[in-house]
């Protein structure tokens, strides 16, 4: 009987090796995330998409500005979706899946460090829409 409890000890922990090994092949192998590569958001509520480039007060991208939108959407707009993604180093970053339906319109608003500056959408209007903030300081 010990000399069965010792072969499942041994399988036990070479089964747990192998977890760890593969863990850690799948893990080695990951890809860092590439800078240059536009961040996208993906709502799921619609066909519609906002393209953004946010830059400074001199026209420089601006890398890892936050860009955030609430949408307000469905029967009598009662559902409510906050997105936000961050921008690459091309001050670049996109909204898809937008409904081209919503309450008032969507007030994109981004923000870094102590600027921030923001742009408005209607997607009935305009539902493949591109935009270029410029971030100003707070006051």
């Amino acid at each position: 009987m010990e000399t069965s409890n010792r072969t499942q000890l041994a399988l036990m922990v070479t089964f747990g090796f192998m977890i760890l090994l593969t863990a850690s092949a799948l893990l080695s192998q990951t890809p860092a995330p590439d800078s240059k590569t536009i961040p996208v958001i993906d709502g799921g509520i619609g066909d519609c998409s906002a393209d953004f480039t946010v830059t400074d007060d001199s026209g420089a991208p601006v890398y890892n500005a936050t860009i955030k939108v609430h949408i307000a959407y469905g029967f009598m707009y009662w559902r409510k979706l906050d997105l936000q993604v961050g921008t690459n180093t091309d001050g670049k970053a996109r909204f898809q899946g937008i409904p081209e339906r919503t309450k008032s319109g969507l007030f994109f608003r981004a923000s870094e460090g102590n600027r921030e500056g923001s742009a408005f959408d209607d997607p009935a209007k305009t539902c493949k829409a591109e935009f270029t903030i410029q971030l100003v300081k707070k006051q």
